[in-house]
């Protein structure tokens, strides 16, 4: 990625894990990322890398004041949404009905951040760059490929998200994808939707990442051997052979091998 992210634009990802170390050192064998734990002013959180470029961060769960959170969240990635204007766009997500988890912050010189919860239930971040547009490389092995929004609600999120940023929602024309929604921005697809209906009962509203990779099969095979799980064991599909995975602390995570040329995420 040479350009800044435009708004609306899935620009970021990262997790928040119990064992930040054992995290890093998963997804380093699955992927090849680079990373280790972060300076105490950042409060440790580490940007991974591949190829030298930034592809996704990862953090110890605590509070804000730095204790152990009781009971400790779920481990989750988290999808961050790139805006030029973040106080603006936080504005618009509560008068579209949706709910502020962190309000917009600082992060040093390297951007500004959010997180919010649809009107659906779904977490996302916002992020306003400064010195950091987001991921340095996309859609190669091991890097960011597709962000999804599973939803119980999709004509409610498709409001919401047009609402609170400059993305529209269509009905995907990929053969095989009927009833898949995509996020676009300007005329560029950038993430996709899906009812969570066709998900296990129970899971809740989530966005998730996909990662790219030569072999979902062995990339499979080697997150189990790692002390992962399998969530849906690899299977073809409209846009190729993917897989979802948890890494061993429970974080979901999908991965694929496109068939046909994807746009960056």
């Amino acid at each position: 990625m040479n350009t800044p992210y435009k708004p609306g634009t899935p620009c970021w990802i990262d997790l928040m894990v119990p064992d930040q170390q054992a995290a890093l050192d998963f997804y380093r064998d699955l992927f090849g990322w680079q990373g280790e734990v972060g300076p105490p002013e950042t409060g440790g959180y580490a940007v991974c890398t591949l190829k030298g470029k930034p592809v996704a961060g990862i953090m110890k769960a605590m509070n804000p004041d730095g204790t152990v959170p009781d009971p400790m969240p779920p481990t989750v990635w988290t999808t961050y949404l790139a805006t030029d204007d973040i106080d603006g766009t936080v504005k618009s997500v509560t008068d579209a009905h949706g709910t502020i988890m962190m309000g917009p912050m600082d992060v040093m010189d390297l951007g500004r951040m959010s997180v919010i919860v649809d009107p659906t239930g779904a977490v996302v971040g916002l992020w306003q760059a400064g010195t950091f547009e987001g991921a340095g490389i996309v859609n190669e092995h091991g890097a960011l490929i597709w962000n999804e929004l599973s939803t119980p609600d999709v004509p409610a999120a498709s409001a919401f998200y047009s609402a609170v940023l400059p993305v529209t929602t269509t009905p995907s024309e990929m053969p095989g994808a009927e009833g898949y929604i995509e996020f676009q921005v300007a005329g560029r697809t950038v993430g996709g939707m899906m009812d969570n209906a066709t998900l296990p009962p129970g899971t809740p509203p989530h966005w998730q990442p996909y990662f790219s990779v030569d072999d979902v099969d062995d990339i499979q095979a080697a997150a189990v051997r790692a002390g992962g799980t399998v969530l849906a064991p690899a299977f073809d599909m409209a846009a190729g052979r993917m897989a979802v995975l948890a890494d061993p602390q429970g974080g979901p995570f999908s991965v694929i091998a496109a068939s046909t040329p994807e746009q960056p995420a």
